[in-house]
């Protein structure tokens, strides 16, 4: 049993799917995939013991033992009793509960159901030993699960026993506690791992009994979440192995050793109530950290932050109203709340957990994202912000216009029109980039033809590109219409004027290149999807993150879980990082150009994906996870006898760099590249090929042997849907062979 191996189910709350599968790819347990309320993996017994032990977000981990039709309950009672010999997994003195669940096809009755499981068990006992096991729904020995989905049954042991969201420290809980499981999820999607590892503090205004700092400090901490758990579903088990487990749990210990020693008092938790802070105590010191947090009884209309040398993250779940008082009396709270955050919080992050969400509104802060969450049946929002002055809500002065920065009081009419059109694609890109979580979008793109500009949107910063005007436009029009957009920019985006770059974009010759624009070296971060990478908007034509690929980056990052990628052409290798985050095996990025491959080096390392900063002269003799190759993509695919899973192919449309052999034209050379390519590919890879030429046709006859998939449109942003053609996209594969 220690070593076969079985697809196991993880349960969890509903919405945390997607945060449970990257933590148990992380536990180097491979996930097969994702389902309603949990995720089914694969592996041995180490695999299912790890999760037990060391899952934040799991509720159980099942082990299915049999799958059938059964129709009628009495259907339910002969699979039970046939199809499972039960003296393989306990002996008849074990006391057994069994949890029955179906979903709304099913017309069983679950309690009747669960009933007709244990007789199974019992008679099949009975006629072998002549002794039944007895019934313990408290204190079960063992726990078997039954869910039903219309005439299916799944069976399966449970491995957790009680459900792993108790951790056993929490004797006394507030009002309203949240389950440790959901405070998990709500620091994970608040991005609290990230901030811990760099000596960032946490504080909770509204910490009640402890639940959120304490989880937060048990992730800095390394500390595993089952440590204090008394016993597991498997401990009765007959094929439980005592020495493996003993094993992982020392291994987990000597963890938790290291991390108490590294640990410093920067969790800090305050509620105006007395009994409630001493509870929290209780509770911090049950789990072993009690001397990490600092309880304070204060109430928030105080709050101030500590006293740290980095800024950090505050994480708060005010009352809901339901529970704890009446929601027209939570309206101050949230507004005390945004007050204390913009006076004494600046430049921190912040997590508002919250079954209001139009309460929120009442901080004067913009939500940079937000998440969909459940507390028990409660629909809840989890709010990220970023408490800097360019998100806070100033209140409008009724009836009078934004403000320009030109003196006129009325706008000349070409310039009237392109401040409407602005402020339109303002209100509706916008809100959509708010409500995704979007800070870097294009925010107009020639939209009237007479103001050829496109404007994109970088964090708090604005990249302005002119484009050649219409023939229809004359020179000193064209002119004259640049400086209405340069002159209306900064009022209606409220952007001071330097933290607007401007650049003429020229249609280039054929053989032309393009060339360094400047040398200020101003990089700075810009967030995608929870990713981060740096970007530059002077020194070049393009800032170093393509924002039409935003798609493809995330396609290719949900492709890449368990897979060898090779990004061909990476430039500054963002969706490299996209397929590191997705859990690759390994990554190859190749580009000819130094200081994009050592930009490239940064990006990986800003996300923490062990990728060197610089590209390696020579070949080291054990290669890292996330390598960078320096060289010329077309000789180096020629001669690469690697194979991949999934290739990345963004090639420029047209190149005559001193460094090249040839020059390269993506229009004339696309079947060459893409058949050595291809070539690279393993049996059941997948080539993305991602094209910007306006007028590119694939020569789908020349390749005629891979089966090709037009996915152009569903990778175009919403914020490109006006310009379709920004590119064009394309998924390969080997085609399947019919018997």
């Amino acid at each position: 049993m220690r070593n076969k191996h079985h697809t196991f189910f993880a349960t969890c709350p509903k919405g945390i799917e997607e945060l449970l599968y990257h933590e148990i790819l992380s536990l180097d347990t491979p996930p097969v995939k994702r389902a309603r309320a949990g995720v089914f993996f694969k592996g041995d017994l180490q695999s299912a013991y790890k999760v037990c032990l060391w899952s934040r977000l799991a509720n159980r981990v099942l082990l299915p033992l049999a799958h059938f039709e059964a129709k009628t309950p009495d259907d339910l009672y002969i699979r039970i009793y046939e199809q499972i010999q039960w003296d393989d997994h306990m002996s008849p003195g074990e006391k057994i509960t069994v949890d029955f669940t179906a979903d709304h096809t099913n017309t069983f009755h679950s309690h009747y159901a669960a009933l007709r499981v244990k007789d199974a068990i019992a008679d099949q006992f009975r006629a072998k030993t002549g002794y039944r096991p007895s019934v313990d729904t408290e204190n079960p020995d063992i726990r078997i699960n039954v869910h039903m989905k219309k005439d299916l049954a799944q069976v399966s042991l449970d491995l957790s026993g009680l459900s792993l969201h108790k951790r056993f420290y929490r004797m006394a809980g507030g009002a309203a506690p949240l389950k440790e499981n959901l405070a998990a999820a709500i620091l994970l999607r608040a991005h609290w791992p990230q901030l811990a590892r760099k000596g960032a503090p946490l504080v909770d205004p509204l910490c009640g009994s402890g639940t959120l700092l304490i989880e937060g400090a048990l992730m800095a901490m390394d500390r595993a979440p089952g440590l204090l758990r008394p016993r597991f579903g498997f401990t009765k088990w007959k094929q439980h192995d005592p020495d493996l487990w003993q094993s992982l749990l020392k291994e987990a210990e000597a963890r938790a050793e290291k991390g108490i020693q590294k640990a410093s008092q920067r969790f800090f938790g305050f509620d105006k109530d007395p009994e409630i802070i001493a509870q929290a105590r209780k509770n911090a010191s049950r789990a072993g950290i009690g001397d990490v947090i600092s309880f304070q009884t204060r109430d928030i209309k105080v709050l101030t932050a500590p006293e740290t040398t980095v800024p950090g993250l505050l994480i708060a779940n005010p009352p809901y109203g339901e529970r704890m008082g009446k929601k027209m009396n939570l309206d101050n709270l949230y507004k005390t709340l945004g007050d204390r955050l913009k006076k004494h919080y600046d430049g921190w992050a912040a997590g508002v957990f919250t079954a209001h969400p139009d309460l929120a509104k009442k901080m004067g802060i913009r939500a940079r994202k937000q998440y969909s969450l459940f507390n028990g049946p409660i629909p809840c929002k989890l709010l990220n912000f970023d408490i800097r002055e360019e998100w806070v809500m100033h209140p409008k002065t009724p009836g009078r216009p934004l403000p320009l920065a030109s003196e006129k009081a009325d706008p000349e009419p070409g310039a009237e029109m392109f401040q409407n059109r602005l402020k339109k694609n303002l209100k509706t890109l916008g809100k959509w980039a708010r409500k995704e979580g979007i800070t870097c979008y294009r925010l107009y793109d020639a939209d009237m033809p007479e103001y050829a500009v496109a404007i994109d949107v970088y964090e708090d910063q604005l990249h302005v590109q002119e484009y050649r005007a219409p023939d229809s436009v004359s020179p000193l029009n064209a002119k004259k219409r640049l400086k209405q957009v340069l002159t209306v920019l900064p009022g209606i985006l409220k952007i001071p004027r330097e933290k607007i770059v401007f650049k003429v974009r020229e249609r280039k010759k054929k053989d032309a290149q393009y060339e360094r624009f400047d040398s200020q070296g101003r990089f700075f971060e810009a967030r995608e999807n929870g990713l981060r990478f740096l970007v530059n908007l002077t020194d070049y034509l393009d800032t170093g993150l393509f924002l039409d690929q935003r798609l493809l980056r995330e396609r290719i990052g949900k492709a890449s879980a368990g897979k060898r990628v090779l990004n061909l052409f990476c430039y500054t290798a963002t969706a490299t990082v996209y397929a590191a985050k997705g859990g690759a095996a390994t990554t190859k990025s190749v580009d000819m150009g130094k200081t994009y491959l050592k930009w490239a080096g940064k990006n990986l390392s800003l996300n923490h994906c062990n990728g060197p900063e610089h590209p390696p002269k020579h070949q080291p003799k054990h290669q890292p996870k996330h390598q960078l190759v320096q060289a010329d993509c077309l000789e180096w695919i020629a001669a690469c006898k690697d194979r991949f899973d999934v290739i990345y192919l963004d090639p420029p449309t047209f190149s005559n760099s001193k460094r090249m052999q040839t020059s390269f034209d993506i229009q004339r050379d696309h079947v060459e590249l893409l058949t050595r390519t291809l070539r690279l590919l393993s049996p059941d890879g997948v080539l993305m090929f991602s094209c910007n030429r306006r007028k590119f046709k694939l020569d789908r006859d020349a390749l005629q042997q891979w089966d090709i998939k037009d996915i152009t449109r569903s990778t175009i942003p919403r914020d490109f849907h006006r310009n379709p053609h920004i590119h064009k996209a394309f998924e390969m594969r080997k085609k399947l062979k019919h018997r």
